[in-house]
């Protein structure tokens, strides 16, 4: 019988999604300059009202990802100042994310199966084992934003697929 690590569930999974938000914002900028779509209208475009804007869309990823891999790793989360306001700037927050997800070993998250985890979003406390955090909360959340990105820009017609979402 095969079985997965808390490691190979989370940054492997993370990094890989990651990065491949990180080539398609690339593509972004080769589309908006060629089409001399002003990048600020691809960067604060939503799909709906009601919805956050692609640039905060890779903020909550990437704030998602690494604070999922210090919270099972017992360290501290790396304090970001959500001040992004270019492609430039937001590809710097993805590599600092993935470097710092990357400089976590499997050691350190291994065994976080039943660790208590304990997150407060205002006056509302969320508490979980790791198992539970991890699978149904924190993957739920990086695909959700990162997938809300790559609709976003999909949506503005950058010519992205299935494929550019997934990766190599």
């Amino acid at each position: 019988m095969t079985t997965i690590s808390m490691y190979s569930a989370s940054v492997p999974v993370f990094t890989r999604l990651l990065k491949n938000l990180d080539a398609i914002l690339d593509k972004a900028v080769v589309y908006a300059d060629g089409k001399k779509i002003e990048h600020n209208t691809l960067l604060t475009a939503r799909l709906a009202p009601d919805m956050l804007p692609l640039t905060k869309q890779v903020q909550i990823a990437t704030d998602n990802a690494k604070g999922c891999v210090a919270r099972l790793a017992g360290v501290e989360i790396p304090k970001y100042e959500d001040s992004e306001t270019t492609f430039a700037e937001l590809k710097a927050r993805l590599a600092k994310t993935i470097a710092f997800i990357e400089s976590i070993k499997p050691e350190q998250i291994n065994g976080s199966e039943d660790k208590d985890i304990q997150m407060n979003f205002g006056p509302v406390k969320f508490e979980f084992k790791g198992l539970q955090y991890l699978l149904h909360f924190a993957n739920f959340n990086v695909f959700f934003h990162v997938t809300t990105a790559y609709d976003i820009l999909r949506h503005n017609g950058l010519d992205i697929g299935k494929r550019d979402f997934i990766g190599g």
